[in-house]
């Protein structure tokens, strides 16, 4: 008998060589009917695998992220499948899940494309053998068996991966009358695929290096039930609708020019009002939290970065150096802020007394992104980090790190992001070359996180490999209105840097010890920031944030006067706003008005004039009828002091 601790905590007894279907089934009929796979120990299996050994089991559904990815990554091999049906003798390489769906790189052959014209028939072939049932077969298959199967089938690409494996770790998919070279794991059937749909065809060079082959990539998407397909198509346009590009450009807040340069914002006089008031939210946040502000230059000597590790790991994928009339002396763009920081730390001795040091920064930093992954404000070549080093004792190390969890949890709850996990990313420990510094201080690093994030109570899941290559991170990954996730705030612990730049202190018995440092940015990048908080809220910003809360809508130029009057009231009385003063029909002025997302319109005409009031109306709500400017103030401040930070 085997002991199986369920998510609960509960333990049950099961014979060995039981499936995860067959303890699915014994938990519940429901369950069993809906599972995927089965988590043990962490690992991902199918369900059909026996459980051999005492272990943690967990059933994944479609509600579960492995659930899902297992169930997409079947899809994969499902299209796959219909693709060799459609076009005999395409040759296929790989078919991963991703976040929202699959792709499959496929060699079609000279002469043959796809394009989205195609895509109808190929999902009808897809539903059309999903129907058939067919289970998910695995079979361990040795090297030799492998490569003669790929070798008849004469499929290259199989070939080259099956170059790197070994015997004992090889294993084929069978679907019907498809085969795979695949690790696994897989639904139990295809017949849980209800609904598919191809979303995108693009080009992909074979191992993403541009030397090789390009192939065509497919990508899709699949749902066990056809509302779920409906449903998701629909976010899909809502999120259109919601593109902070489109936005951004409607609401005049950023913009890019190629005499400029790709991948550099200009920031509008809008949008300069919408950054300058988050940096003003948190400076203010900052400094009841001790922080002390400071400013660094825009470029640094090489030899800065070359200390901090910066340029081993980035300079030749980044801006090249700027040349002196001085021979050999060259300046880097600052890729980081990090390592000014430090070199302030080293301004003036430090007691163990003095420590925590608080250093923050709103500081512009660039890197060299490719032109290919250059995307509207979420990936560009310059950007403002909303960055603070805390330069502290080992002993203060956890308090220092839930003090910063706290203050990334005040801006989130700010600005409306109420969903969110926290990701512990860790070091990867079968690949420790990508990192520096010793293993006695990564381990001190980790359990820092780890003890900090768990104490707060957070939500986490944990990634091996995604660790900075300085020191491992807790990143706050957030869902919008939309379910879309995005990492926004990050915090790390570091024991490398202040090695490498010498940094220290004196303990109380006068030895000379190295602080530790804590990296950390609850924005990130202001500009990805930004982006992230457009689409979710659709440009409609939170009252206390928004460029411009009311405009006075003149119906005609008579009440000019009027109108400006009204403005110049309000801004006295600390709101910010405008006046339209075109010479345009008052349902022009209103419709765009509203398409501005101004929060209060504010119509003025002969009556309003008489009167002394003014006709109100909310965006998204319509009219809410006429009142004295004195009574719209009383409300629009009561508004702002529940809401705003």
């Amino acid at each position: 008998m085997l002991n199986i601790t369920l998510p609960d905590g509960s333990v049950r007894p099961v014979e060995s060589g039981t499936t995860g279907h067959a303890l699915a089934a014994s938990i519940s009929e429901g369950l069993a009917r809906n599972a995927l796979a089965v988590r043990v120990n962490g690992e991902v299996r199918d369900l059909h695998r026996p459980l051999t050994e005492d272990a943690a089991v967990e059933i994944l559904t479609w509600n579960d992220e492995a659930g899902k990815a297992t169930y997409w990554h079947s899809s994969a091999h499902l299209m796959a499948e219909a693709l060799e049906a459609l076009y005999p003798g395409v040759k296929l390489a790989i078919g991963p899940a991703i976040e929202n769906g699959f792709y499959y790189d496929v060699d079609l052959g000279e002469g043959r494309s796809i394009s989205s014209e195609d895509f109808p028939e190929i999902e009808k072939k897809m539903l059309e053998l999903a129907k058939n049932k067919s289970p998910y077969v695995r079979q361990e298959i040795s090297k030799a068996n492998a490569i003669a199967y790929f070798t008849d089938k004469q499929d290259p690409y199989k070939l080259e991966l099956l170059e790197k494996l070994e015997d004992g770790h090889i294993t084929f998919y069978t679907q019907g009358g498809f085969t795979d070279l695949c690790r696994g794991p897989h639904i139990p059937d295809t017949g849980f695929i209800k609904a598919a749909k191809l979303m995108n065809v693009a080009g992909a060079y074979w191992r993403g290096d541009e030397k090789n082959k390009q192939l065509t990539r497919l990508y899709g998407i699949t749902f066990p039930k056809a509302k779920d397909l409906t449903e998701y198509l629909e976010r899909l346009e809502e999120a259109k609708r919601r593109d902070h590009r489109k936005l951004g450009k409607e609401l005049k807040l950023f913009a890019f020019s190629e005499k400029v340069g790709a991948g550099l914002p200009l920031w509008l006089p809008k949008g300069t009002a919408l950054r300058e008031r988050l940096e003003q939210f948190l400076r203010k946040a900052q400094v009841k939290a001790g922080y002390q502000p400071v400013v660094t230059p825009h470029i640094g000597a090489k030899e800065l970065y070359v200390t901090s590790g910066h340029y081993e790991k980035y300079g030749a994928d980044s801006f090249q150096p700027i040349k002196t009339p001085n021979p050999g002396e060259e300046f880097f763009l600052k890729p980081m802020n990090c390592p000014h920081h430090c070199e302030i730390y080293k301004t003036e001795p430090r007691s163990y007394r003095d420590l925590p040091v608080r250093y923050a920064e709103f500081g512009t930093v660039y890197r060299y992104e490719q032109s290919g992954e250059l995307h509207g404000l979420t990936r560009v070549r310059g950007f403002t980090q909303d960055d603070a080093h805390i330069f502290c004792r080992p002993d203060q190390v956890k308090d220092e790190f839930k003090k910063v969890i706290d203050l990334v949890l005040f801006v989130f709850k700010n600005l409306g992001f109420e969903d969110y996990t926290a990701q512990i990313s860790l070091r990867d420990p079968e690949n420790k070359t990508k990192y520096i510094g010793s293993d006695e201080n990564w381990a001190l690093a980790e359990s820092a996180i780890q003890e900090a994030a768990a104490e707060k109570g957070l939500p986490t899941t944990t990634e091996l490999g995604e660790a900075a290559f300085y020191g491992p991170k807790l990143d706050f990954m957030v869902r919008d209105a939309l379910g879309r996730r995005w990492q926004l705030g990050t915090i790390q612990v570091d024991y490398n840097l202040p090695e490498r730049f010498d940094l220290e202190y004196v303990a109380p018995d006068n030895t000379k010890q190295r602080p530790v440092m804590l990296h950390r940015a609850p924005f990130g990048s202001l500009e990805r920031f930004v982006a992230v908080l457009i689409e979710h809220c659709a440009g409609n910003f939170p009252l206390w944030l928004t460029p411009e809360q009311f405009i006075v809508l003149p119906i005609s130029d008579k009440y000019l006067d009027y109108a400006s009057e009204v403005k110049a009231q309000l801004e006295q009385r600390e709101l910010r706003g405008t006046v339209d003063a075109r010479d345009e029909r008052i349902g022009r002025k209103i419709r765009d008005a509203e398409m501005g997302k101004i929060p209060y319109l504010l119509v003025v005409g002969e009556k309003e004039v008489q009167d002394n009031i003014i006709s109100v109306r909310k965006h998204g709500e319509g009219d809410l009828g006429s009142m004295p400017l004195d009574a719209f103030v009383k409300s629009v401040r009561t508004q702002l002091e529940e809401a705003a930070p």
